[in-house]
């Protein structure tokens, strides 16, 4: 059986979401904060990120949106099949969120890294925030073209990412408020019992 590698706080809730929903066969192991940094971790994914998944014979798989498209192929049936409209658009979406919104983070979290004054470095985070503004106002507005409930009109792996971009607002000094639409799909994901399940599996609680 495989085994997700997942910790609080990251982006690994979404592939440990998709795991609920599909009720596949594979085992979470949440770590704590600072064990993908250990050698034994390192050992299994040498980017020392998280998620990785790790399969019976020893090959790794990590990259959220990699390990998602895995578990659509492989447990997913006709409902998250990449051979139709909605399964080319939840490509496109996941690749928008993790390439451009969840990479844009990195002046968030690590400002330091891009600058090395404190002037400098408040700069950076100003950008970082005006730029995280830009993509929250256009997740809020295709979810709200689709209609609202889910993020491309129908359930898929995107309202699992999205859930997890729009959680991280809460670190910002971005107000939910703002974008209505990401906060009424972050209280619809909490009542989910998948989402619930993955959030009790990864030691987190809900915001909404």
């Amino acid at each position: 059986m495989p085994t997700l590698y997942t910790m609080p706080g990251t982006c690994s809730l979404s592939p440990n979401i998709a795991v609920a929903w599909l009720d596949a066969p594979v085992e979470v192991h949440t770590m704590a904060y600072g064990d993908h940094k250990k050698d034994a971790y390192l050992a299994i994914n040498d980017k020392g990120k998280v998620p990785a998944l790790q399969f019976a014979d020893g090959d790794v798989l990590t990259e959220a949106a990699a390990i998602l498209a895995w578990l659509g192929a492989a447990h997913g049936g006709d409902s998250f099949a990449r051979d139709t409209v909605l399964g080319r658009k939840e490509a496109e979406a996941l690749s928008y969120m993790t390439s451009e919104v969840h990479a844009a983070y990195g002046g968030h979290f690590g400002p330091q890294n891009f600058a090395d004054s404190d002037s400098a470095i408040e700069e950076v985070k100003r950008k970082t925030y005006d730029k995280l503004d830009g993509h929250y106002k256009r997740l809020n507005d295709t979810l709200r073209d689709a209609g609202g409930d889910w993020y491309l009109g129908k359930r898929s792996f995107a309202d699992t990412f999205l859930y997890v971009l729009t959680r991280w607002i809460d670190q910002t000094p971005l107000a939910y408020d703002d974008y209505p639409e990401l906060k009424q799909h972050m209280s619809r994901m909490e009542a989910d019992a998948g989402v619930q399940l993955a959030l009790t599996r990864q030691n987190m609680e809900p915001i909404g």
